[in-house]
């Protein structure tokens, strides 16, 4: 990239009525109502401290859930801000709105440094709508924009897109979506090699595109998950009942031809751990077996074997750069959940890597494991971030001013 997306260092923030779009759609206690996981708002803590450290007004904007029709207690922001609160160490303040006459009372109110929470910006339908009226009325609120929310970067709503052909001053990024757009974006671009991509997950067609951009890029693919059996059919295999898509079959092929052509190592597993019998819903798993080749009929493959791990490790042992989305199995339940485990264990184990874990699902996979520590960098974006590594020019990337 020739020039780079301007963050809140770049500009002057004292005195400003700041406008932080963040990414705070956190999972709730049913019962308490408190917040269960603050990883997102741990994430964010730095590019607000900023922002109150050098006096703006601080005005933070999200959603939460998916409210259907208008406000709905249970997806109130007033449990998040006092979260917030607590992991910023100094007083929210919350507003139990989001545009309007009683919004804009309170952010009068604000002095230097302050933070104020606005009430879930999805109790209005206009939001996702993306309709001017209502990006008019966020604007208003505001002297600067700042979008710090990754994991909708790829949707062009109110807060995210509208917003900023109303607000008159600088309209950049924070600390978040810096490191975001530098790991996912610099570090995949030119990466030390070798530069080996695990890519697991359901479906091939999810990752298609991901597939062809990263032919262009990697040393080694390492594939797993249910997108596996799909290629294993491309290949002649037998894969008895295990989820695949016969009518990906062709892509599958035209990918692996890329990849020879290309000099890529594209590697399947060699081994898979079926059941025969399998019951997500109610996480249910039968008899389990380890299969060489065929999967016999009958029998659903639902994670790689040991045999794989080991190959797979080996190669994961040799890279410098290390690009992970989509877990190998199904690891929400055991004993599927060991390749998987084993994979995020040996990414972990690289200190010599820069390490990137593409989000969704592989983020919850390795913060399972307790390794997310120890990793370079995870993704907040599970749909941002993929269409990000397919070359997608996001919507809520795209608005911001340019170096």
């Amino acid at each position: 990239m020739a020039s780079k997306t301007k963050t809140v260092r770049d500009i002057e923030v004292a005195g400003k009525r700041v406008f932080v779009r963040v990414g705070f759609d956190v999972p709730l206690n049913k019962t308490t109502g408190k917040v269960v996981d603050a990883t997102r708002i741990v994430e964010e803590i730095p590019t607000l401290k900023y922002l109150c450290e050098k006096g703006a007004k601080v005005i933070v904007a999200s959603h939460l859930g998916r409210p259907k029709a208008g406000p709905e207690a249970k997806y109130s922001q007033r449990p998040v801000a006092e979260e917030l609160a607590a992991r910023l160490g100094r007083p929210v303040a919350f507003v139990d709105d989001c545009i309007g006459p009683k919004v804009e009372a309170a952010i009068a109110q604000l002095r230097n440094g302050d933070v104020l929470m606005l009430e879930n910006l999805r109790f209005y339908k206009e939001e996702q709508e993306n309709t001017p009226s209502f990006s008019e009325k966020l604007a208003k609120l505001a002297d600067i924009y700042v979008d710090d929310a990754f994991s909708v970067a790829h949707r062009a709503h109110c807060s995210i897109e509208g917003i900023t052909k109303f607000v008159k001053g600088p309209k950049v990024c924070g600390f978040l979506i810096e490191k975001e757009l530098k790991f996912l974006g610099e570090k995949t671009e030119n990466p030390e090699r070798p530069f080996v991509v695990i890519l697991g997950g359901a479906k091939v067609s999810d990752k298609i595109t991901v597939l062809e951009r990263l032919v262009e890029k990697a040393n080694t693919i390492l594939i797993g998950g249910a997108m596996a059996y799909t290629f294993a059919l491309a290949l002649g295999k037998k894969v008895g009942t295990s989820l695949s898509e016969p009518d990906k079959v062709n892509v599958a092929k035209e990918i692996m031809d890329k990849a020879k052509k290309k000099g890529v190592e594209l590697l399947l597993p060699v081994d898979n751990m079926a059941t025969d019998k399998f019951d997500f819903d109610n996480k249910a798993i039968g008899a389990t077996r380890i299969f060489e080749g065929d999967i016999a009929d009958g029998w659903d493959g639902i994670d790689i074997g040991p045999k794989t791990v080991t190959l797979y490790r080996e190669k994961i042992t040799k890279a410098k750069t290390i690009l992970w989305n989509g877990p190998m199995g199904v690891f929400e339940i055991k004993p599927a959940d060991s390749g998987t485990r084993a994979i995020a264990a040996a990414v972990a184990d690289n200190k010599n890597a820069t390490s990137i874990i593409g989000g969704g699902d592989s983020v919850t996979a390795i913060n399972q494991a307790g390794l997310g520590g120890k990793v370079s960098f995870m993704s907040t974006g599970g749909g941002a971030s993929l269409e990000f590594l397919e070359g997608k020019e996001l919507p809520g990337v795209a608005v911001l001013d340019r170096v």
